[in-house]
């Protein structure tokens, strides 16, 4: 049975962590305690760690923080270096079980009242995940309580010897990102022994652990690992991995744009600890300013964003939606481009070898709610989609992302955990991060949407990509744009209504699939589209005629809401009325497509 360890609540916690980043080593060490006032315990077995115990673990940790140069130095190897001896010395010390682990508050406490002088100097102005422990696989200690816990070998005289074999980037490969494998200490020990002895020479060690660990998850739903015996396990194991290796000796031989191996007797640490700083930079020729670039375009909708890419140089291999109006409308506006109407969660790209390794994964994603604000289980069907796309980039590995959601997401401190967990991962397949919210109507749409963007880039491209500036010319007003649509059929009163709808409209509103009609958004929406002049209840079926009267407000058409999101005047959409317009109302307008997509070609050329 072991210890119970005081647990400091995430309301407390946080106020705690912005207080804490502001401050030095030296004015944290003040800080430091064995008890705090809001602490916790919970009665789940065993008993209270006694105080005289932390302070012995204090104790230890500093020892070996002053050994990696604590608290006035530090580098990148000595860092490495405390990882590792201090992963051993809490999993040893501690005297945790892995239900006690497990809890995110145990973890906050140790690093914001026991150690924070620690903390903050392993990790300098460290995001919240490092130190709240809304990651477990990225907090400062426990990440590595876990790393020990699932390499330790108890009958070894050296029983974390296995610890120094993989760095944290590819351990986290098998054990936060594979939970298919990393939930089996003695699978997770086999891969360790087995990884260790694999020639490498020549190979793209990253590359090649994924293609391994790949391959090791087809295997997992027909082969109980934690039924073989060790020795049987690792002669299996140990011909997964020939075939990764000589994938990718395959691979290698073919491409004339490979990257230099390291040199194999090199720890793997070299090339995955830290991914985001240490990968392996790709050599590779600059694209010539004419190239084209290859993109696979996830929920695709009416096709607003693929639009807007295919104008900044980017054509797709394929687009996926699960909605066959959505599906139809792409199909009959570009019968070039491969359509395929089907859940995200069944596209398999291992079996289109040409989606593999494209230029951009891009998607504007269904809008997210904030884990605190779900109310009915349907409402977390947004999130589910969410993860998928990022998996897919692990799956798919290209040399850029961009996705699309909610400003939320990016700027709300309820989705702090949410960044940060999509930041973790795509950092493990070597993917750096940049959030922005962008408004359209910077960018000459007639539209004040505020969308929010996560692009994300390999290096060396991330290093050359810059955010599109604002267009300097103002957006056109809602009159300018339909004016000549309101006068079509003989309104008398077109002119002097669009002289009054002098400003950009609201943002159109799409709404949910699952409840409401085709009109244009909430309460708020419709007072401001009627300041423009425009009934916003519903939708009209054709723009007013004759007989309109010149004081009456005239309702938005599906084509003028397109116009609204800039869509061009050719492209037609399927589907009835509500159909229709939510396809228009969910889409990226494309000229702001367009400007991010420029300033992603702009990198991936340099």
């Amino acid at each position: 049975m072991g210890f119970l360890y005081p647990r400091l609540l995430a309301e407390q916690a946080r106020p705690l962590f912005r207080e804490y980043r502001e401050l030095t080593v030296t004015e944290l060490a003040s800080r430091v305690d064995v008890t705090h006032e809001s602490a916790v315990y919970v009665a789940t077995g065993g008993d209270r760690v006694p105080e005289s115990r932390l302070k012995e673990l204090r104790e230890g940790v500093l020892d070996l923080a002053r050994r990696a140069g604590f608290p006035d130095d530090s580098d990148r190897a000595r860092n490495a270096e405390f990882d590792l001896a201090l992963a051993a010395f809490l999993h040893s010390e501690t005297g945790m079980v892995p239900a006690e682990a497990a809890a995110r508050d145990v973890w906050a406490f140790l690093a914001l009242v026991l150690m924070p002088d620690v903390a903050f100097w392993r990790y300098p102005q460290p995001p919240g995940d490092r130190i709240l422990g809304t990651d477990l696989t990225r907090h400062v200690f426990g990440r590595l309580w876990w790393r020990a816990q699932l390499v330790r070998a108890p009958e070894d005289p050296e029983p974390y010897h296995a610890l120094h074999i993989l760095g944290e980037a590819a351990f986290d490969q098998i054990y936060a990102r594979r939970a298919a494998l990393g939930g089996s200490p003695h699978l997770v020990r086999a891969i360790l022994r087995v990884w260790n002895a694999v020639d490498l020479t020549g190979l793209k060690k990253r590359e090649t652990l994924q293609d391994f660990l790949k391959r090791l998850l087809r295997l997992a739903p027909f082969v109980l690992f934690d039924g073989i015996d060790e020795r049987a396990l690792d002669d299996e194991l140990r011909a997964v991995a020939q075939e990764a290796v000589d994938a990718q000796r395959a691979s290698s031989s073919t491409d004339p744009a490979s990257t230099p191996s390291i040199p194999a007797q090199q720890s793997v640490e070299a090339t995955t600890s830290h991914a985001v700083e240490s990968a392996p930079q790709p050599v590779r020729a600059p694209d010539p300013a004419d190239r084209r670039f290859t993109s696979v375009e996830i929920c695709a909708g009416a096709g607003g964003q693929a639009l807007g890419l295919e104008g900044a140089g980017f054509d797709p291999v394929v687009l996926i939606d699960s909605k066959s109006d959505a599906c139809s409308t792409l199909i009959r506006n570009r019968p070039g481009w491969e359509t395929v109407c089907i859940d995200l969660a069944q596209f398999q790209p291992d079996e289109r070898p040409d989606v593999m390794n494209v230029d951009l994964l891009s998607g504007g994603l269904p809008r997210v709610k904030s884990v605190a604000s779900l109310s009915r289980p349907e409402d977390a069907e947004e999130r589910r989609v969410l993860r998928i796309a990022i998996d897919l980039a692990w799956r798919i590995g290209p040399r850029a992302v961009l996705f699309e959601n909610v400003p939320e997401l990016v700027e709300g401190e309820e989705f702090e955990s949410d960044r940060y967990w999509i930041e973790t991962t795509l950092a493990q397949i070597g993917l750096r991060c940049s959030w922005k919210v962008l408004n359209a109507s910077d960018f000459g749409v007639p539209q004040n949407r505020r969308s929010g963007f996560l692009v994300a880039l390999r290096e060396p491209w991330f290093g050359a990509f810059s955010w599109p500036e604002p267009s300097r010319s103002p957006a056109p007003s809602v009159g300018q744009v339909l004016e000549p649509s309101m006068a079509s059929r003989g309104w008398s009163g077109a002119e002097a209504w669009a002289r009054n709808a002098d400003r950009v409209a609201p943002a159109l509103v799409g709404g949910s699939d699952r409840r409401g009609g085709a009109d244009l958004g909430p309460t708020g929406s419709k007072k401001a589209w009627a300041a423009l002049g425009v009934n916003g209840n519903s939708l009209g079926d054709e723009p007013p005629g004759p007989d309109f009267s010149p004081v009456e407000m005239p309702k938005l058409t599906v084509e003028q809401a397109a116009l609204i999101q800039s869509f061009p005047t050719g492209w037609t959409f399927v589907g009835g009325k509500t159909s229709r317009y939510r396809q228009i109302g969910h889409a990226m307008p494309p000229p702001l497509a367009t400007a991010v997509g420029r300033s992603i070609a702009a990198a991936l050329r340099s």
